[in-house]
């Protein structure tokens, strides 16, 4: 997590949209690995990028429930698409991890913690939900009495480059979760990408030391007020598009919705759809459910402990001794949903949905959050 800088905000330069790459080179250059957007099989996914070229350029993506498609643009825009099925957290709460291992010898058993350093990564294009995301994730790993020191190392290790959003799509909800378009505290470096007729460039600011010293890497020049006001206008009109959308609702009181609905019989209705295949929270930026693994060699002389992602629509999950206490699809849906936007105040002091519309794009069947929230409130109507 890196420091904030103060005043960081009222300092905003212009970066030429051709020059893109100078700043991929800047990160390379300060010993960053570079995690970016590409186009891959079909979808937005993140991973590393070498140059500024590899980026989805020209590239957009139309989402609904239950679908996701991309389609070329008509411009050249670097970051002109929203969300893919991956989130960042695969970089810090890794899906696959080694705790650590044990060797039996004749003077005893030792026991090694896996604690690796790792390589300093740049995330580049987190989105405002995304970073509402990590900020959650950190609370998660860092408070209370059990802390996850794989994840503080990596996160540490981690420089945020944020990008607003001028672009939305059907299932986004950002607005009403009240983490976006725009983007809040925590990044090293944001980018504004403006696209009006033949110019192409981004408003850049630094929101640390870390990310101020990147940018003396850069050739860079003072905002104008008109094109600090294009890139508020292009921000601002994905904020009306999002609170006109029909997903758009009011999210306060959701702790006590959740609360007095836990035995409603909507869930049932839910129920006859979900295929507990886990996909929301899988795709979900701020689920950390996972579980260990202990394994040994032949000889048993050996032994490994790993952590795996795991989740709550798994029936083994909620297994204790004499079966699973959530055996029924219902029930591990008003658990999955529940905790997301009513317990999770209680843990960690705030919602667990940043409004990203991943679990709305990505579940096979087209269950919509924002649509049992809404659900949930009229049955309590009379």
């Amino acid at each position: 997590m890196s420091e904030i800088r103060a005043g960081a905000d009222e300092e905003t330069s212009v970066l030429s949209g051709a020059h893109l790459d100078s700043l991929v080179g800047a990160l390379r250059q300060c010993g960053y690995e570079v995690i970016a957007p590409v186009r891959r099989d079909g979808a937005i996914v993140y991973e590393r990028i070498l140059a500024a070229d590899e980026l989805p350029i020209g590239w957009t993506d139309r989402q609904e429930a239950g679908r996701y498609r991309l389609l070329p643009r008509d411009d050249g825009a670097c970051f002109g698409y929203n969300l893919g099925p991956r989130s960042w957290k695969q970089y810090l709460h890794q899906p696959r991890r080694l705790v650590w291992k044990s060797r039996r010898s004749a003077d005893g058993i030792h026991f090694e913690e896996s604690a690796e350093d790792p390589e300093p990564l740049a995330f580049l294009g987190v989105r405002g939900c995304e970073l509402h995301a990590l900020s959650i994730q950190d609370r998660v790993f860092s408070t209370g009495e059990h802390h996850n020191d794989d994840y503080l190392r990596r996160r540490g290790a981690a420089l945020i480059v944020a990008v607003e959003c001028t672009t939305a799509v059907d299932t986004c909800f950002c607005t009403s979760m009240h983490t976006g378009p725009e983007v809040g505290p925590g990044f090293d470096i944001k980018l504004v990408e403006v696209i009006a007729g033949p110019e192409h460039y981004f408003l850049v600011q630094s929101g640390s030391h870390r990310g101020a010293a990147i940018l003396e890497h850069l050739s860079l020049t003072a905002a104008t007020p008109a094109q600090l006001q294009r890139g508020r206008a292009a921000v601002s009109a994905v904020r009306e598009q999002l609170d006109g959308s029909r997903r758009a609702f009011d999210s306060s009181g959701l702790q006590e919705l959740m609360y007095r609905n836990y035995e409603n019989p909507h869930w049932e209705t839910i129920a006859e759809r979900c295929l507990s295949c886990a996909n929301c929270t899988l795709v979900c930026p701020t689920c950390f459910c996972s579980t260990n693994v202990d394994t040994t060699d032949l000889t048993g002389d050996n032994s490994e402990r790993w952590q795996y992602w795991d989740s709550c629509f798994n029936s083994d999950f909620a297994h204790v001794h004499g079966g699973s206490v959530r055996a029924g699809t219902a029930a591990k849906y008003r658990q999955w949903l529940t905790h997301k936007l009513a317990t999770w105040q209680e843990q960690f002091g705030s919602s667990g949905c940043v409004g990203c519309g991943r679990c709305i794009s990505w579940c096979p069947v087209g269950i919509d959050i924002t649509e049992e929230v809404r659900l949930l409130r009229e049955s309590e109507q009379p």
